[in-house]
């Protein structure tokens, strides 16, 4: 996807009613969230167009600050293991608010290691590390709501 259709799509989104657009394809990935809390500080879309252009973009307001938009092309490493989400819930990376995380970045781990849990109907499933190696990312924060197949953590094999 070219920078032309992306900025075609944050057009679209930003005169839709929808609150939420999330697209993927490959490595790339495209999120747009208007649903969060505005920023006051006004972004703009940079391009390689004269300064008349420039202008006549701004006028028409593609208002950027309403959209969240994150772009993400991974690299891909063979060594690096993706943990993916069993189940829809909610992600725990703690057993409560005020317990340390059981992993953050860095930080090495064996296979069987709880990794984090996910709250479905009111039961709490440990996730376990299925390898042993170092976690890379964790992709996702706590107490957020998590789908089937979602990436959770990246690990690298040791």
């Amino acid at each position: 996807m070219n920078i032309e259709e992306v900025k075609d799509l944050i057009k679209m989104i930003d005169e839709s009613d929808l609150a939420l657009f999330e697209l993927k394809q490959g490595d790339f990935s495209l999120k747009m969230d208007k649903s969060q809390t505005r920023s006051s500080e006004v972004k703009e879309l940079v391009n390689k167009e004269p300064a008349s252009q420039k202008e006549s973009v701004v006028n028409n307001t593609i208002s950027v600050q309403e959209a969240k938009v994150e772009i993400k092309e991974e690299i891909k490493d063979e060594n690096l293991f993706i943990v993916k989400s069993p189940i829809v819930g909610t992600f725990y990376g703690a057993s409560s608010p005020d317990k340390d995380p059981y992993v953050h970045e860095g930080k090495k781990v064996k296979q069987g290691d709880v990794l984090c849990i996910i709250e479905a109907m009111k039961l709490m499933n440990e996730i376990e590390s299925e390898i042993n190696g170092e976690i890379v990312e964790v992709m996702v924060e706590s107490e957020s709501m998590v789908e089937y197949g979602q990436p959770l953590f990246k690990i690298r094999r040791a």
